[in-house]
């Protein structure tokens, strides 16, 4: 929630100073206000203002993009080492047939469709675990 507060202080005084600072500089082109000491001063304070908070905005926005990215990279990490861990498992199951392996994977995927990849692994496993312990 602080973020978005910041976000959206932040882009109303940009629009605000943006909008000020248009009307100063038509006023100085157009030679309505006169150019002295204190109009100099008044423009470039609000320059400043509408740099730092373009900055303050942009890093901001930035900044977020950055932390979902890296929990996403997070997340697809995690689950490459659970499918590189489960894909082991099946494999040792099947005693090292891992075309056998796939072949079981791209069944389930056909019988049960929409379902994220480790669910299929995991369901597989199941299945040639009970498999071999009607076997037994």
């Amino acid at each position: 929630m602080g973020q978005k507060l910041i976000i959206v202080v932040a882009t109303t005084i940009l629009l605000f100073t943006g909008l000020l600072l248009g009307y100063v500089l038509s006023q100085l082109v157009l030679g309505y206000l006169a150019l002295n000491l204190l109009t100099f001063l008044g423009t470039f304070s609000l320059i400043l203002i509408f740099g730092t908070l373009y900055y303050v905005l942009f890093w901001e926005l930035r900044r977020q993009q950055s932390r979902s990215s890296q929990r996403v990279t997070k997340i697809s990490a995690n689950q490459r080492i659970v499918d590189s861990r489960l894909r082991n498992k099946l494999i040792a199951k099947l005693d090292g047939d891992a075309t056998t392996a796939e072949r079981l994977i791209e069944q389930a995927k056909l019988d049960n469709p929409g379902m994220p990849e480790s669910w299929y692994w995991e369901r597989v496993i199941a299945d040639v675990e009970r498999e071999l312990g009607d076997r037994k």
